[in-house]
């Protein structure tokens, strides 16, 4: 995959970008990560990227035509180069929240391009570019760097041939529509703290449900939006209601138990 990042502060991509996993796949050439500096396209001799708005407001907004102009540039070579031309993802905070499935669909393109922003905003006409607009939260940050290299992680991972185990992104966290299940490895008595017998006794089939019904009462206490929006296996269902007995059940002795100890005190 070829991945395009316009940006005024290419140093920020250089490190996170370079090491772990994601390292590696740029190294073993599964992604062709290459970041442009948008700056380099201005036409004015003091450089300048962004302007006061019309009609007036706070602050400044990144003007259309540097941006415009290093994505051209960025056509350009790629087209001579033979790829195709890919979505390009504005980072904004109006954009569509970025969910696991975005990442998984994006996965599949070969070409990639992430316009990071500054200041107040855009202008508008940048959108005239632009295919997918993205937000990874109901929060503020400085600037669209942090997002893209949040996405590219979540996007680069799926990849195949990325991870060295395939089967991890397909039974973790949201990729399965739930929380991922507790895990534990050694030693099996870490200071009284022990491991579930259930994951010690090589019985797969018993090891499997348990997995299932830790996954759901995980998502249950702290998610349970996603069990809402997911259909339920038969298995699930059942599983899922001895879940919310069992939790009933927790509360009703934590509550009893605080109490007695309030009449005692």
């Amino acid at each position: 995959m070829r991945i395009d990042v316009l940006s005024l502060f290419p140093e920020m991509f250089a490190t996170p970008m370079h090491d772990s996993i994601i390292g590696k796949a740029i190294e073993n050439k599964l992604i062709d990560l290459q970041v442009t500096n948008f700056r380099d396209f201005t036409q004015d001799k003091h450089r300048h990227v962004d302007d006061y708005p019309f009609g007036g407001g706070a602050g400044m907004l990144l003007q259309a035509q540097p941006i415009i102009d290093a994505y051209q540039d960025i056509k350009t070579r790629t087209e001579q180069a033979g790829i195709p031309n890919g979505k390009v993802i504005l980072l904004d905070p109006a954009g569509k929240p970025f969910k696991q499935a975005d990442a998984e669909a994006l996965a599949h393109d070969q070409h990639l391009t992430f316009i990071c922003g500054h200041y107040e905003g855009y202008d508008e006409r940048i959108r005239s570019i632009v295919t997918d607009e993205y937000s990874i939260g109901d929060f503020v940050l400085t600037g669209g760097e942090l997002p893209a290299m949040v996405m590219i992680d979540a996007i680069s991972r799926l990849i195949p041939g990325v991870l060295g185990n395939q089967q991890s992104k397909v039974e973790e966290s949201f990729s399965t529509g739930l929380l991922e299940e507790p895990q534990y490895t050694r030693p099996a008595d870490f200071r009284g703290m022990k491991v579930p017998a259930v994951l010690m006794n090589g019985d797969h089939q018993k090891i499997a449900l348990w997995n299932q019904k830790e996954a759901l009462r995980r998502t249950y206490l702290r998610r349970p939006g996603l069990i809402d929006h997911r259909k339920l296996t038969s298995t699930q269902k059942r599983l899922l209601a001895d879940v919310r007995i069992e939790e009933e059940e927790k509360a009703d002795k934590a509550a009893a138990d605080k109490k007695k100890s309030f009449t005692q005190d």
